[in-house]
């Protein structure tokens, strides 16, 4: 089994630090005010954990790379499992809320992930997804000089991608690679696992949306 952040834990956890915080208000709109238990599935190095805390939430990290979680509990008290996301190790119904911050591109089966979390969701709980924007962002996007992106036909090629032309040496997709996703088969995953879509959005302010976000809810 290949664990592809282990030996990459410091490395990204500097790489993403300065950029996360951007990221927290939007999230925790996503969120909204809640309580109980709430699972941040692909929790890496523990970012985001006190950003839903903060919702009034008590939250609980998984991930698949014991390197990640390894700094992941020397910045938050909250309980931390290593695991699969494919398989969680949870009963049914057991969380109010579930989150799944940037993990399509860092799994294999997106899919998968949606039908685990929408099994341990109790019936009308909450999923915030918010993550890649699978149509400007991954192996078929080649950035321009001037700020535009050129999209080639490999937006159609799923799975996993060693290696794109266009990835800046030495970044994050460089070092782990990346799953991609095409926004039909992103969306339709969470149809397939029982969830009903309450809002799709592109936050934050850019002239182009890198970031996608979908709420929704496992049906009663």
């Amino acid at each position: 089994m290949i664990v592809r952040y282990d030996g990459q834990a410091e490395w990204y956890d500097d790489h993403i630090g300065s950029g996360s915080a951007a990221n927290f208000a939007d999230i925790a709109a996503l969120l909204g005010p809640g309580e109980g238990l709430c699972l941040d599935v692909g929790c890496g190095t523990g970012q985001y954990l006190d950003v839903i805390r903060s919702t009034g939430r008590t939250v609980v990290g998984l991930d698949r790379s014991t390197d990640q979680l390894r700094l992941a509990r020397g910045r938050d008290h909250a309980p931390l499992l290593q695991g699969d996301a494919t398989t969680l190790p949870f009963a049914d119904g057991v969380f109010g809320t579930v989150t799944a911050l940037w993990v399509s591109t860092d799994i294999a089966d997106f899919a998968g992930l949606l039908k685990e979390a929408a099994r341990v969701l109790r019936p009308g709980g909450l999923l915030v997804f918010y993550g890649v924007h699978p149509c400007f962002n991954g192996p078929h996007i080649e950035p321009r000089q001037d700020g535009a992106l050129i999209i080639h036909p490999t937006y159609r090629t799923t799975g996993w991608h060693k290696r794109s032309p266009w990835w800046r040496e030495g970044g994050v997709r460089d070092r782990v690679g990346m799953s991609h996703v095409p926004l039909p088969d992103l969306i339709n995953a969470f149809v397939d696992a029982g969830l009903s879509i309450d809002r799709v959005s592109e936050p934050r302010e850019h002239p182009i949306p890198f970031v996608l976000a979908v709420k929704a809810f496992r049906h009663p």
